[in-house]
């Protein structure tokens, strides 16, 4: 697979988004594991997931349990593996998604990501979403202080705006190394921190970039000018859109989620795919 750039690592340009195989409607474990695993195969080396993908109260962190397992059991090398988690978004257990970024909590929700990764220090770690509760500035400097600790190997933010973009990379002294937000054919008014990531020269990692769990099967239906693509080049509208992803910035690494293994080879093939200067305009275009 083709190689994109996050901080000092390269990453195969598709990664994979774990969040599906842990909460409402995740499936069996060894489901999991398989697609995991085929993301592996496919030359996936980004793994994004964070600690509040789970349904329960006491199963916190079951996606990232799940992630080195299936890390484990993989007959392949696995080195090269670039796991991302989360911190700051939590979930009670009654299906709401609740917010803590209080220094003191992202410090202790790190540990805990420590020993569920089963890793001396993290690969990537994310500030998960603003909190209306804490200074963006507190936050933020809990993620330095992780850092130089050598808690964590990178730092990156979600869910912000080009401002809070720009603040984190310097409250972190020029260390930001990306930024995860929403960004798919459905929602495209993240192109602004796109251009902020671009501007700084980190990554820009699109979340839910084939629409959503519930709506990644539709976009074909959806978005007529993504089913006329697929259709010429003989391929998936879910392909296509991450082609078209691909094709917007050079540091953009979408992480489509997936609880099948044939949903991520699929994705996976998505940098092979070269779309025309025409069809780029076409898809850029918007709904019809």
């Amino acid at each position: 697979m083709q190689q994109r750039t996050i901080g000092d690592v390269r990453v195969g340009a598709i990664g994979l988004g774990g969040m599906p195989m842990s909460i409402e409607g995740r499936p069996d474990e060894d489901r999991s594991v398989r697609t995991i695993h085929a993301a592996l195969d496919a030359g996936v080396t980004l793994i994004d997931t964070a600690d509040a993908y789970h349904l329960h109260a006491d199963d916190v962190g079951h996606n990232e349990t799940l992630i080195a397992k299936a890390l484990a059991s993989y007959g392949g090398d696995t080195s090269d593996v670039l796991v991302a988690t989360k911190g700051g978004h939590l979930r009670p257990g009654d299906g709401s998604w609740t917010l803590n970024s209080r220094p003191e909590y992202l410090k202790q929700a790190c540990e805990a990501s420590l020993k569920r990764l089963g890793v001396e220090a993290i690969g990537l770690y994310q500030h998960h979403r603003p909190d209306p509760e804490v200074p963006y500035a507190d936050a933020i400097g809990a993620v330095r202080d992780l850092l130089d600790a050598g808690k964590i190997r990178m730092a990156g933010i979600s869910n912000a705006n080009p401002e809070q973009i720009r603040q984190a990379h310097e409250i972190l002294g020029g260390r930001l190394v990306s930024v995860q937000n929403q960004l798919s054919p459905a929602f495209r008014s993240s192109e602004p921190e796109v251009a902020a990531a671009d501007e700084l020269g980190i990554a820009f990692l699109p979340w839910s970039p084939l629409g959503g769990i519930s709506s990644a099967g539709e976009l074909g239906s959806r978005f007529a000018p993504f089913a006329e693509v697929a259709k010429e080049h003989g391929v998936s509208p879910q392909r296509v859109a991450l082609a078209w992803l691909l094709a917007m910035s050079p540091r953009i690494v979408p992480i489509p989620g997936a609880s099948r293994p044939e949903s991520i080879q699929d994705s996976a093939q998505a940098p092979e795919l070269t779309l025309s200067a025409d069809e780029l305009a076409r898809l850029s275009g918007g709904p019809r």
